[in-house]
Protein backbone atom coordinates (compact mmCIF):
# COMPACT_ATOMS: atom_id res chain seq x y z
CA UNK A 1 0.00 0.00 0.00
CA UNK A 2 1.03 3.54 -0.56
CA UNK A 3 0.79 6.39 1.21
CA UNK A 4 1.31 10.39 0.06
CA UNK A 5 2.75 12.58 2.55
CA UNK A 6 2.33 16.26 2.72
CA UNK A 7 1.61 19.16 5.01
CA UNK A 8 -1.43 19.31 6.96
CA UNK A 9 -3.31 22.52 6.62
CA UNK A 10 -6.17 24.11 9.00
CA UNK A 11 -8.51 22.63 6.69
CA UNK A 12 -7.40 19.20 7.90
CA UNK A 13 -8.12 19.71 11.26
CA UNK A 14 -11.55 17.74 12.00
CA UNK A 15 -9.71 14.66 10.36
CA UNK A 16 -6.52 14.92 12.00
CA UNK A 17 -8.21 15.21 15.49
CA UNK A 18 -10.06 12.08 13.98
CA UNK A 19 -7.36 10.42 13.22
CA UNK A 20 -5.52 11.20 16.45
CA UNK A 21 -8.53 9.46 18.54
CA UNK A 22 -7.90 6.26 16.53
CA UNK A 23 -4.56 6.37 17.36
CA UNK A 24 -4.42 7.25 20.61
CA UNK A 25 -6.85 4.28 21.30
CA UNK A 26 -5.17 1.83 19.18
CA UNK A 27 -1.83 2.82 21.34
CA UNK A 28 -3.23 3.79 24.30
CA UNK A 29 -6.04 2.01 24.94
CA UNK A 30 -4.31 -0.50 27.48
CA UNK A 31 -2.78 2.52 29.23
CA UNK A 32 -5.31 4.98 29.92
CA UNK A 33 -9.32 4.67 31.18
CA UNK A 34 -12.15 3.70 29.44
CA UNK A 35 -13.32 7.66 30.56
CA UNK A 36 -10.56 8.63 28.76
CA UNK A 37 -11.32 7.91 25.58
CA UNK A 38 -15.40 8.81 26.35
CA UNK A 39 -13.81 12.50 26.85
CA UNK A 40 -11.91 12.29 23.93
CA UNK A 41 -15.04 11.33 21.99
CA UNK A 42 -17.19 13.49 22.98
CA UNK A 43 -14.69 16.61 22.55
CA UNK A 44 -13.63 15.67 18.86
CA UNK A 45 -15.52 18.93 17.36
CA UNK A 46 -14.34 21.25 20.48
CA UNK A 47 -10.26 19.87 19.83
CA UNK A 48 -10.49 20.19 16.01
CA UNK A 49 -11.73 24.15 16.45
CA UNK A 50 -8.20 24.32 19.00
CA UNK A 51 -6.45 22.23 16.42
CA UNK A 52 -6.64 24.88 13.77
CA UNK A 53 -4.45 26.95 14.69
CA UNK A 54 -1.70 24.74 15.52
CA UNK A 55 -1.66 23.47 11.33
CA UNK A 56 -1.27 27.19 10.14
CA UNK A 57 2.32 27.15 11.06
CA UNK A 58 5.39 26.70 8.87
CA UNK A 59 6.91 23.66 11.39
CA UNK A 60 6.43 20.23 9.84
CA UNK A 61 2.58 18.98 10.11
CA UNK A 62 2.85 15.85 8.16
CA UNK A 63 -0.02 13.60 7.63
CA UNK A 64 -0.30 10.50 5.36
CA UNK A 65 -3.07 9.98 3.49
CA UNK A 66 -3.72 6.50 1.75
CA UNK A 67 -5.45 5.57 -1.52
CA UNK A 68 -8.65 6.91 -0.66
CA UNK A 69 -7.66 10.18 1.31
CA UNK A 70 -7.56 8.90 4.74
CA UNK A 71 -5.55 9.84 7.34
CA UNK A 72 -3.33 6.65 8.26
CA UNK A 73 -0.06 8.89 9.70
CA UNK A 74 0.84 12.04 11.79
CA UNK A 75 4.12 13.49 12.37
CA UNK A 76 4.98 16.71 13.95
CA UNK A 77 8.03 18.72 15.05
CA UNK A 78 9.53 22.28 15.87
CA UNK A 79 11.23 23.80 18.85
CA UNK A 80 12.12 22.12 21.62
CA UNK A 81 10.06 22.82 24.77
CA UNK A 82 12.38 21.89 27.30
CA UNK A 83 14.27 24.32 29.27
CA UNK A 84 16.76 21.93 29.66
CA UNK A 85 16.18 20.77 26.13
CA UNK A 86 19.38 18.34 24.48
CA UNK A 87 18.63 19.77 21.33
CA UNK A 88 16.59 22.60 18.95
CA UNK A 89 13.95 20.64 17.61
CA UNK A 90 11.41 18.33 19.62
CA UNK A 91 9.40 15.39 17.56
CA UNK A 92 6.54 16.53 19.53
CA UNK A 93 4.69 13.41 17.85
CA UNK A 94 4.25 10.58 15.69
CA UNK A 95 1.70 8.18 15.49
CA UNK A 96 0.92 5.25 12.39
CA UNK A 97 -2.40 3.18 12.30
CA UNK A 98 -1.84 -0.21 13.56
CA UNK A 99 -2.87 -1.55 10.12
CA UNK A 100 0.31 0.26 8.54
CA UNK A 101 2.54 -0.99 10.83
CA UNK A 102 6.07 -2.69 9.26
CA UNK A 103 5.25 -0.34 5.90
CA UNK A 104 8.48 2.10 6.29
CA UNK A 105 5.76 4.81 7.08
CA UNK A 106 6.69 5.65 10.62
CA UNK A 107 10.47 6.31 9.16
CA UNK A 108 9.51 8.19 6.56
CA UNK A 109 7.10 10.33 8.47
CA UNK A 110 10.07 10.73 10.82
CA UNK A 111 12.04 12.24 8.31
CA UNK A 112 9.93 14.51 6.62
CA UNK A 113 9.42 15.78 10.31
CA UNK A 114 13.07 16.01 11.23
CA UNK A 115 15.00 15.12 8.64
CA UNK A 116 18.64 14.23 9.53
CA UNK A 117 18.85 17.20 12.37
CA UNK A 118 19.51 16.67 16.29
CA UNK A 119 16.15 15.97 18.15
CA UNK A 120 14.27 15.00 20.96
CA UNK A 121 11.08 13.50 21.60
CA UNK A 122 8.93 12.10 24.96
CA UNK A 123 8.00 8.83 24.99
CA UNK A 124 5.31 6.49 27.11
CA UNK A 125 7.70 5.03 29.70
CA UNK A 126 5.40 1.63 28.95
CA UNK A 127 5.22 1.98 25.54
CA UNK A 128 7.95 -0.84 24.41
CA UNK A 129 7.12 -0.90 20.63
CA UNK A 130 7.65 3.22 20.09
CA UNK A 131 10.38 2.88 22.20
CA UNK A 132 11.79 0.52 19.74
CA UNK A 133 10.61 2.01 16.77
CA UNK A 134 12.91 5.35 18.10
CA UNK A 135 15.54 3.15 19.33
CA UNK A 136 15.99 1.94 15.31
CA UNK A 137 16.17 5.84 14.30
CA UNK A 138 19.17 6.82 16.10
CA UNK A 139 17.62 7.75 19.39
CA UNK A 140 18.32 7.04 22.89
CA UNK A 141 17.33 7.53 26.39
CA UNK A 142 19.16 10.36 28.06
CA UNK A 143 17.70 9.73 31.41
CA UNK A 144 15.08 12.57 31.70
CA UNK A 145 11.74 11.16 32.71
CA UNK A 146 8.23 12.82 33.71
CA UNK A 147 4.61 12.24 33.75
CA UNK A 148 1.92 13.30 31.21
CA UNK A 149 -0.58 15.81 32.47
CA UNK A 150 -3.44 15.09 35.13
CA UNK A 151 -5.94 14.94 32.07
CA UNK A 152 -3.83 11.99 30.27
CA UNK A 153 -3.85 10.45 33.58
CA UNK A 154 -0.29 11.20 34.48
CA UNK A 155 1.32 8.40 32.60
CA UNK A 156 4.83 8.35 33.11
CA UNK A 157 7.30 9.11 29.67
CA UNK A 158 10.96 9.39 28.98
CA UNK A 159 12.75 11.19 26.93
CA UNK A 160 14.96 10.15 24.49
CA UNK A 161 17.49 12.22 21.61
CA UNK A 162 19.32 11.51 18.43
CA UNK A 163 22.29 13.73 17.54
CA UNK A 164 22.41 14.87 13.86
CA UNK A 165 22.94 12.39 11.17
CA UNK A 166 25.19 12.81 8.28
Amino acid sequence: MEYQLRQATPGDALAVVLFHTLAHEESYGHLLSPEFFRARRASIAERAERRRPHLAVDDPRIIAVDGNNHIVGLADAGPGRDEDGPAELELYSLFTLRHTYGTGLGAALLSAAVGDSAAYLWVLRDNPRAQAFYLKQGFRPDGATGLLPPEWEELPQVRMVRPARG
